[in-house]
């Protein structure tokens, strides 16, 4: 490798992984000695714990009163399944797919379900085109492309006056973008994303319209016991107030309170917004200025100021076949790691080469500048090596 100067700063934090994210700023275990330890979590200190984390989730994400937050296992993807399993059948179902999450979605839906859905798509990069979206029908969408870089840019294109629910996959949204609740029915999002929590579980939101659903209508399909949600056609209203309905670990709970006081300490959903804009502003500064480098997603307005994801444009290295194009985005991210700069980075195994930075409030901006001049330093040594000498 052709030997090229090294910056002389580093962030101080190198932890830019799009889940789980970095730990808040100042984190330390000393952070989760409160946590309910050896006792059952059914316990008074446990069921306690456990309702702070959704009455804290509420005020931090301005959650409707009138909207029910439930904590349930198998992390985001547990808590959408719960979902696609217990409400999905009596409308017409359309899927909007626009990245790995997404389509997997519809695999469960259409492929596990049999649902006669329709499923809008798009390339990694883009959206499908929203004005399809019927207010008949049951929508299932991510609100933010974990694996794409897209996001939607609000929710215009839901029907104020909708038949139909909507359930968002908002798990790398929630604590950054603004979710128009009034437009959501079902919200399913991981504290290990945007708060960097530890992983395993994920969080329920129900409007009034999805608990009206899920009491009027009985699925044709068997339903595991981690996906029940109502007893006797009625509700369990106790997974909504601290009777998860497995057992949860009180350690990542109390570590989900410690970010969750962090967030409302430093100004609530309008400072985490904040940053992560300012973040992906950091990141844009760069990417306007630097050649070799731009956005998956190419229109600003639906770029996300989370998993920001990055794509190599030099001509050097497009004019390589695709197995080679991957192959150096895989080199430039090891490289990064080998360096202590940037920690899994490297695009999702699905999406286009390319690179993903996470740029969630957890992520201090500072650490961001101190890595573009790593990006470029890594880039220019990486393709030293294509040129003869």
């Amino acid at each position: 490798m052709t030997t090229l100067a090294k910056p002389a700063m580093r962030p101080a934090c190198a932890h830019f992984s799009s889940g789980p994210c970095a730990k808040r700023p100042g984190w330390s275990p000393e952070h989760l000695r409160s946590a309910v330890l050896g006792r059952s979590h059914r316990s008074k200190p446990g069921k306690a714990r456990l309702q702070a984390a959704i009455d804290q989730t509420r005020e931090v994400l301005e959650v409707p009163a009138d909207y029910l937050i439930g904590i349930v296992p198998g992390s985001d993807t547990g808590a959408l399944e719960m979902a696609l399993w217990s409400l999905l059948g009596p409308r017409p179902v359309q899927l909007l797919a626009f990245e790995s999450f997404g389509k997997d979605w519809v695999t469960d839906v259409v492929s596990q379900l049999k649902l006669p859905a329709e499923v809008l798509d798009a390339p990694y990069g883009a959206l499908p085109d929203l004005t399809k979206v019927r207010p008949d029908a049951d929508l299932v969408f991510t609100w933010n492309g974990t694996t794409s870089g897209v996001r939607v840019p609000n929710a215009d294109f839901i029907a104020a006056d909708r038949e139909g629910l909507t359930l968002c996959d908002a798990t790398s949204a929630c604590f950054a973008q603004g979710l128009e609740w009034s437009k959501l029915d079902v919200v399913t999002f991981s504290w290990q994303k945007v708060l960097g929590g530890e992983a395993a579980h994920g969080v329920l939101v129900l409007s009034p319209r999805a608990v009206a659903r899920l009491e009027s209508y009985k699925p044709a399909w068997p339903m595991p016991k981690l996906f029940r949600m109502t007893k006797g056609g009625k509700l369990n209203a106790e997974i909504f107030e601290g009777a998860t309905i497995n057992t949860p670990s009180m350690l990542c709970v109390e570590d989900y309170l410690d970010a969750l006081k962090w967030a409302a300490g430093i100004g609530g959903l309008a400072e985490l917004r904040r940053r992560a804009d300012h973040n992906l502003a950091t990141l844009s500064a760069w990417v306007a200025k630097t050649a070799w480098v731009d956005f998956l997603a190419k229109d600003p307005a639906t770029r996300s100021n989370t998993s920001v994801c990055l794509t190599v444009v030099d001509p050097k290295i497009t004019a390589l076949p695709p197995e080679g194009q991957a192959d150096f985005a895989k080199r430039l991210a090891a490289l990064l790691e080998k360096e202590g700069v940037a920690l899994d980075i490297g695009g999702y195994r699905d999406a286009p080469p390319g690179l993903r930075i996470w740029c969630g409030a957890t992520v201090e901006a500072d650490d961001l500048e101190a890595l573009t001049p790593w990006l470029d330093w890594a880039f220019a040594s990486l393709a030293a090596e294509l040129t003869p000498a």
